[in-house]
């Protein structure tokens, strides 16, 4: 399925694209028309006996679609059709924690690589759902492929997407001019709100902010990797990276912190609070606060429960 709106592909890009996925197989070619209709065609894949794999050309939202629309009942690698990416978007995590280029060509020539190699891996998803007994009672469960935010994070995701509905390009540069201005209008900084609970543990409490990560890197600015919860990975359940004040020196070192971020190290100190490998969590918050899955803003919630499932979906690599 084809994203036609996806930002770093032209219309004879993808047609080159398909032409060269379909001399290696059987392919039909279908042009999503609306928002959530790469869902819909994943979720007529995993109910069909006939399809063995998707492709997904787009960025991290097409993805996150597809990815939902095949996990529609569940989980089931071994029975579910697999999952391909040719990365079309402006950051492309998913693509890129799988190790394929950021150029879509040269994903897809990787793609067809490892098809005749037969090569491909079963990944980790998380699985986010509104809490039982809260005011999100009733929000759907949704999958994520790479990361969820409650919070700062995710207030700056929801600016950038006013910003594109205004006609502005998805730039870094747009990114950083909004990580300012939610600073300066976020209403939480001082005091946290949220606090973290786990079976069997105390509670981690007035975080003002929370990053959760299914792998590593968390995303990119421009071709620089940051690295929010290093240790997380596809093969384990669910890493957070939690902030408890957020005045301009710690925003400041946290920043600092997460642009020279690397493989083995990412922000610490004594308001940074790193979690590793959870199966099974929930994040309350005292206000409404923004929340993002996969780089799309989701509006505001109160309380969101987490899972990390092991071996959730087939990806071609």
């Amino acid at each position: 399925m084809v994203n036609p709106a996806a930002t770093t592909t032209s219309a004879r890009t993808r047609d080159v694209l398909l032409h060269a996925l379909a001399s290696e197989m059987k392919l039909e070619a279908v042009t999503t028309e609306y928002r959530g209709h790469a869902r819909d065609l994943g979720r007529r894949a995993a109910e069909s006996d006939d399809i063995d794999l998707v492709v997904a050309l787009g960025g991290d939202g097409t993805v996150n679609e597809v990815v939902n629309g095949l996990l529609h009942h569940g989980p089931d690698p071994d029975r579910l059709p697999g999952l391909a990416v040719v990365p079309g978007g402006s950051t492309n995590v998913f693509a890129r924690a799988l190790g394929l280029p950021n150029d879509a060509v040269e994903a897809t020539g990787a793609l067809l690589d490892a098809l005749r190699e037969r090569r491909e891996r079963t990944v980790g998803l998380g699985l986010a759902a509104g809490t039982p007994g809260t005011a999100d009672e009733g929000v759907p469960a949704r999958w994520f492929t790479f990361c969820a935010g409650l919070g700062f994070d995710a207030g700056v995701v929801g600016r950038v997407e006013q910003q594109r509905e205004r006609g502005k390009r998805s730039t870094h540069a747009l990114y950083v001019r909004q990580v300012v201005r939610q600073f300066l209008d976020e209403p939480s900084r001082r005091h946290g709100a949220i606090t973290l609970e786990r079976p069997g543990e105390d509670p981690v409490t007035d975080l003002v902010m929370s990053i959760i990560c299914n792998t590593s890197p968390y995303t990119y600015l421009g071709n620089r990797p940051m690295y929010a919860s290093p240790e997380a990975s596809f093969d384990t359940a669910l890493d957070v990276l939690g902030l408890s004040k957020m005045s301009p020196a710690h925003v400041t070192r946290f920043a600092t912190q997460l642009l020279t971020s690397t493989p083995e190290r990412g922000p610490h100190g004594k308001h940074a609070v790193s979690l590793h490998d959870l199966t099974d969590f929930s994040l309350h918050s005292k206000v409404r606060l923004p929340f993002q899955m996969d780089g799309d803003h989701l509006g505001l919630r109160t309380s969101v429960t987490f899972t990390g499932v092991r071996r959730a979906l087939r990806v071609i690599v």
